[in-house]
């Protein structure tokens, strides 16, 4: 991570920097809110009051808070019936996002005073703080609702206000609005009253909202706008989903159904109770993330909220009940108990996600979700934790535009592998336990990472925070290199730091991690050996059948000879591997070709001996380093790209048609899912009964049957028509996009158009996501399957130095959005010239706000480059062997 240089202006009292990190000074302390909110939906103007409480801990003449694009108009503090000052001198600090009152007469330590301000702001229309959201009204024109968002440090955007986690305060919330709108905030409203308008002069209502418990800044949210509602009662308090009146608001049953049975079943596992007076989750039609856990409010992208089981698949059933039962599971983990500073991020997604997983599991069995945890969040978390560039899970942040870059897989899958590992070490229930301490002794507190190891600790009598304080502090994780000594009956293992450029350094090398072994025999799983020094040697009792990280569960990859990994493909055919060993080690040995600890022929013919393997999650995981395979060679010879398609194509297509790609009432879960990964696959790759029944589909699609083309396969006909297709086909996706009733069927579409790979239809891909046919959370969608063919990743690239000034402009540096499209528009090349050509743009331009994003992706453009270099003759051989290539 680049060094900051503090503004001259820092020292001046605005801003602290103990332990290195920029916050406020702790002179005074809010313990309450009063803030007053007038939205104007037609001027994106709004007006606001805020009366603050505080606790004066020393003598100040100054009080500095957080402020951003908001026009102060007036400043008033007092100390009990004494006013200070009216006008006192406010000096604003745009490097720190700070205003500090500076006023004459001190305010004696131990005392009370009150900050009020009036101010306005811009509902603005970068998904941040207090903004802007369209829908489309019953006659076509646009409409408008306001909401917010403001983690991690837009709280400040929205008014002023001391916008740290650790600052937790009290907050009443009014809201005046038009007497049609519904208004909503993280309480339940307490008062409604009529009101003149300050803005229109109109007769308005004010809605005052109760007092909230302690709470962080970054978890208020207020809603503006017309929305339709439903409710249950089956949970001890009132849950309701909103949507604006252009969505179907009956597709919210299923998530509220389902978080009713949610908040029930994490008040037994927590031992404590949802402490809000209610629940309401609402579809925001303009969301930059996927959703967001505002206590009592969630807000939600619509396509992660309401869900249709007539037009949407099972993946998409899945990721809505994933994304629910997150943000519910922070209501305690983050809410109720938060983070002391970002920092400690993953405390609060970590555990989101592993908890997600964990309440899915116990809901849906059927789905088998740990199964599929290991080609999920497992490589997510192993794939990006392979890079120099990647950082510690606990990361040290110092300012607001560095906290935006760690909401990565480091925090939420890397994290919550790590709780994974923890909850299989002590035992599930035993790891509850420790949860449940925690969260009763830190309840509307603040904690840091150190505060939840001693309460696992304190539950199971194991000393785990030297143990664990290794995987959260450093960055990386190892590979375990195995080799077997048959005269001893052991075997020898050895851990070293692993990255997928394949160049470790020593001074990179040096953190030594607990690797819990696992050992998988004939006779079960030895969870006992754990491998705390460089390399040792353990006794095995039979080394005929062994395999290391059982399940998965451990966070290393495994380095077995040629031998032993011929043996462990005859063991999978055996039976005597889990789904997890068996996706897991292909995982493994796919990524150590990747980076030279083995030959990629090695994974090439492990790939081909996995034909027969009879389940989803493993046929994933092989479909994925296939992928992986074929985008690392993309620039190569025409020659072996089309071999590999080939070799694509003979893994995948006795499988496809065996299972076919009909979909019936009596398909389970995961049937639906393993149909439809393999029709796509095997389509991808020219299967020519699957192109034919693709076109067949569309076809009467395109005459007006919505029910040719089922759901799960959607995304997968229109990949093979517009890969194989023109101009025809381009345009009936184009225009599903603009009609579709749905937010998941005009997803599918806008994701899929950049398959089309002529010059016209590519650059008329890359005329939408700056228009205004597209909305700014949804700008990668088209970019996205760009990166499938060679011409798509030259003319993205292209198209982002073109559009840079329109780009920052659109999506500003501090949020996330940008990150990603930097992302998107790079990391696909494999050259060390395209490299370059990456590095010389951006060489004289600022890269705040996106830093590390860059650096990831030339990370692995550089690994992918090397891979190549290493094994391009060998791939080629190995095609040439097995006849793909002639």
């Amino acid at each position: 991570m680049c060094k900051h240089t503090f503004g001259t202006d820092v020292s001046s009292s605005s801003i602290d920097v103990t332990k290195g990190r920029e916050v406020l000074p702790k002179n005074v302390k809010a313990t309450h809110y009063h803030l007053t909110l007038e939205p104007n939906l037609e001027t994106f103007k709004y007006e606001g009051k805020v009366v603050i409480d505080l606790d004066v801990v020393e003598d100040t003449t100054s009080i500095s808070l957080n402020t951003l694009q908001l026009n102060i108009h007036s400043t008033k503090v007092s100390s009990g019936e004494k006013l200070i000052t009216s006008s006192p001198n406010l000096h604003y600090n745009e490097d720190t996002q700070t205003t500090k009152i500076s006023f004459k007469d001190a305010i004696p330590g131990g005392s009370k005073a009150t900050l009020t301000q009036t101010f306005s702001g811009t509902l603005n229309d970068n998904m941040a703080g207090f903004y802007r959201s369209s829908y489309k009204g019953k006659d076509g024109e646009t409409k408008y609702m306001a909401t917010t968002q403001m983690e991690p440090t837009d709280a400040r955007r929205a008014f002023p206000c001391f916008d740290e986690p650790a600052l937790k305060s009290k907050f009443t919330i009014t809201l005046i609005a038009d007497k049609g709108m519904t208004c909503l905030s993280n309480m339940d409203a307490v008062s409604e009253e009529e009101v003149d308008s300050q803005m229109t002069g109109r007769k308005k209502k004010a809605v005052t909202f109760r007092e909230t418990p302690l709470m962080s800044t970054y978890l208020l949210a207020f809603i503006v706008g017309e929305l339709n509602c439903i409710e249950t009662n089956s949970f001890r308090v009132p849950i309701r989903v909103f949507a604006p009146p252009d969505r179907d608001i009956e597709h919210g049953r299923f998530s509220l159904e389902l978080a009713a049975r949610t908040l029930d079943f994490y008040e037994k596992k927590f031992n404590s109770d949802f402490p809000l007076p209610k629940m309401d989750m609402v579809a925001i039609p303009d969301f930059s993330a996927g959703a967001m856990e505002n206590w009592g409010l969630v807000t939600y992208r619509v396509v992660d909220l309401l869900f249709d089981e007539k037009t949407s698949g099972a993946s998409t059933k899945q990721r809505v009940a994933e994304v629910v039962q997150h943000e519910l599971a922070h209501q305690w983990f983050g809410n109720l108990v938060t983070m002391d500073f970002w920092d400690g991020l993953w405390l609060n997604e970590g555990f989101a996600t592993w908890m997600s997983w964990y309440s899915c599991n116990a809901f849906y069995p059927e789905w088998k979700v740990w199964e599929g945890y290991v080609t999920d969040n497992l490589q997510s978390a192993l794939s990006l934790d392979s890079l120099r560039s990647s950082h510690p899970i606990e990361v040290p942040v110092k300012r607001a535009d560095e906290i935006n870059q760690i909401f990565d897989a480091i925090s939420y899958s890397k994290g919550s592998c790590v709780l994974r590992m923890i909850s299989k070490y002590l035992g599930e229930e035993t790891f509850m336990e420790g949860i449940r301490r925690y969260l009763k002794k830190h309840a509307y507190g603040n904690t840091q990472t150190g505060d939840l190891w001693a309460a696992l600790s304190d539950a199971s009598g194991k000393e785990l925070e030297k143990v664990m304080d290794i995987w959260t502090k450093n960055v990386g994780f190892p590979v375990v290199t195995v080799t077997e000594d048959e005269k001893n009956g052991s075997i020898h293992v050895k851990q070293n730091r692993f990255l997928r450029t394949a160049d470790v350094k020593p001074e990179e090398d040096k953190t030594l991690y607990p690797v819990f072994l696992g050992v998988r025999t004939k006779d079960g799983v030895n969870e006992d050996l754990t491998l705390s020094t460089r390399e040792s040697d353990f006794k095995i009792k039979d080394l005929d059948f062994f395999k290391l990280n059982a399940d998965h569960s451990g966070i290393y990859r495994t380095s077995y000879t040629p031998e032993r990994l011929r043996k462990l493909g005859v063991a999978a055919k055996e039976g005597l591997l889990t789904v997890e060993d068996r996706a897991g080690m292909i995982a493994d040995a796919g990524a150590l070709a990747a980076s030279g600890y083995q030959k990629t022929s090695g994974i090439l013919s492990l790939l081909e001996s996995f034909k027969s393997e009879p389940q989803f999650v493993v046929w994933s995981e092989i479909t994925s380093r296939i992928s992986t395979l074929r985008s690392a060679w993309i620039f190569e010879d025409e020659e072996v790209r089309t071999a590999l398609k080939k070799f694509q194509l003979d893994v995948t297509q006795a499988k496809a048609r065996e299972l076919g790609w009909k979909f019936s009432d009596s398909d389970g879960h995961i049937e639906q899912q393993f149909k439809s990964l393999l029709f796509g696959s095997a389509g991808v790759a020219n299967d020519e009964e699957i192109k034919k029944a693709s076109f067949d589909m569309f076809d009467k699609f395109k005459k007006g049957d919505r029910s040719a083309i089922h759901p799960n396969i959607r995304g997968s006909v229109y990949a093979i028509v517009l890969s194989n297709g023109g101009e025809e086909e381009y345009d009936v996706i184009l225009n599903e996009y603009r009609t579709a009733s749905t937010s998941d069927e005009r997803n599918t579409a806008l994701r899929s158009i950049g398959r089309a790979k002529s010059p016209e239809l590519i650059q008329r891909t890359l005329s939408l996501p700056l228009s205004d046919e597209v909305k700014g959370q949804d700008i990668y969608l088209p970019l996205a399957s760009l990166r499938t063919h060679p011409a798509g990743i030259t003319a993205l690239w292209e198209w982002m130095k073109e559009n840079w000034d329109d780009l920052e402009k659109k999506l500003p540096p501090g949020l996330t959005m940008l990150g990603s499209v930097v992302s998107i528009c790079t990391s696909s090349f494999t050259r060390e010239s395209q490299m370059k050509d990456i590095e010389d743009f951006f060489g004289g331009r600022s890269t705040k706000g996106f830093e590390m994003a860059l650096a990831q992706s030339l990370d692995a453009i550089r690994a992918k480059s090397s891979w190549i270099e290493r094994d391009r003759e060998d791939v080629r051989e190995w095609l040439k062997t097995k006849g793909y290539l002639q």
